[in-house]
């Protein structure tokens, strides 16, 4: 009867550590690793050499420590030249790769505007074919390409990547996970997921949620999606369709959701909400947004009123996940940024009214470190984590 972990797996396990942390945090020194990992010098050592000959991390002597007398920390980095992963973004107005090294550095970035409208997946999606053609020609000789993770505003099925339903890209029941694999043909199933549970996962392990274990992440385009993570892990639900916030019912008399439902919080805080509310023209898009923002900034009347009305729901939606998740912090991405700050005395004073004192009294609100691109370096922080929970996996890595 097996007691617990072989020695084996007891090393894969801190070889992942020794990796992850070296790609969240850049260049270490052993020093630093012994004491961030709690392992010993020699083990240490041990691991660093295993990850070296991999190809996944160098180390050598840090330049301003070179002819001091002592012998000095050996300083590991990430590969990031060498060794890469392919992520993508899908959103309404836009499309995005990137080529991503181990550490995080974007080495390559490609963008396509995204016409609206109701277009099949596989055509939706057909520039990116494209761009990987140009990202693998730009990857030096023996690079190696780890995997691929996509972001999209949609539901979609975790397993798969089948996008069950896309409302505002005009997808119901798209094959998106099959699209992509055949445009990066590398064999591979390409990692997709939600861009908002993303953009959580980005900016809970590299930016403005660094250190923060609880936090909900409010995404916001044509539509409202939002990514929860609790005690340090995603809240994605069973098949992965959870986090749909946009679609909380807030006010079952207000208006058609494009969902099917009435009255869901993204008809009230959304792309089309804020522009009716502003008397401009629906089709306005993010350019729109911005343009009522500013309206608003300068003093036009109905601009600021439109401003109130939408900050106040937003409090309102927020006092609610509050309540519910007790976050840490709440971020706003996407226009929700802007809304967020042009509104902020709306959306505070909404949640000091409807929220719990013991949820709303220390929780934060933030704007996203990583700006528009936090879901497209989710994709990538997602596209690594096979790597990380084994890096000398059977499977070997293959060159560009």
């Amino acid at each position: 009867m097996r007691v617990g972990p072989s020695q084996e797996e007891i090393r894969r396990s801190n070889l992942g550590a020794l990796l992850r942390s070296v790609h969240l945090h850049g260049a270490m020194s052993r020093a630093d690793l012994t004491a961030s990992l709690g392992l010993n010098r020699s083990t240490i050592g041990a691991l660093t050499a295993d990850l070296a000959a991999a190809g996944l991390v160098s180390e050598g002597v840090p330049r301003e420590q070179r002819g001091r007398a002592g012998r000095p920390s050996l300083v590991v980095r990430p590969e990031s030249e060498k060794v890469y992963v392919f992520a993508f973004a899908v959103e309404v107005d836009r499309i995005v790769a990137a080529r991503v090294g181990l550490g995080g550095a974007v080495l390559d970035r490609f963008e396509a505007a995204r016409p609206r409208g109701e277009h099949d997946a596989a055509t939706a999606v057909a520039p990116i074919a494209d761009f990987v053609r140009k990202m693998r020609h730009t990857a030096p000789a023996g690079a190696r390409l780890i995997g691929s993770g996509a972001a999209v505003s949609a539901m979609v099925r975790r397993d798969d990547g089948f996008v069950r339903l896309g409302p505002q890209l005009g997808w119901a029941d798209q094959p998106l996970g099959e699209a992509l694999r055949g445009l990066v043909g590398d064999g591979r199933a390409v990692a997709v997921r939600n861009n908002a549970d993303l953009a959580a996962l980005a900016e809970h392990t590299r930016g403005a949620a660094a250190g923060c274990d609880n936090l909900v992440y409010l995404y916001g385009d044509a539509g409202i999606g939002g990514g929860i993570i609790a005690a340090g892990r995603p809240v994605t639900g069973h098949g992965g369709y959870g986090g749909e916030v946009g679609h909380m019912v807030v006010n079952p008399n207000g208006k058609a959701c494009s969902c099917g439902s009435r009255g869901c919080w993204e008809t009230e805080i959304g792309e089309h909400a804020l522009l009716a509310a502003a008397g401009r023209s629906a089709t306005a898009g993010r350019e729109g947004i911005l343009t009522v923002v500013d309206a608003a900034s300068r003093g036009d009347n109905t601009a600021q009123a439109a401003m109130r009305q939408v900050g106040d729901w937003l409090g309102f939606g927020v006092a609610n996940l509050v309540n519910i998740f007790n976050p840490e912090m709440v971020i706003f991405g996407g226009t929700l940024r802007e809304v967020y700050l042009a509104s902020a005395a709306q959306v505070r004073s909404r949640l000091n009214r409807n929220g719990l004192p013991a949820c709303r009294e220390h929780v934060r609100l933030r704007t996203p470190q990583l700006g528009q691109d936090a879901a497209l370096i989710g994709a990538a922080e997602l596209a690594f984590e096979p790597l990380f929970a084994d890096p000398l996996f059977a499977d070997p890595l293959e060159s560009a």
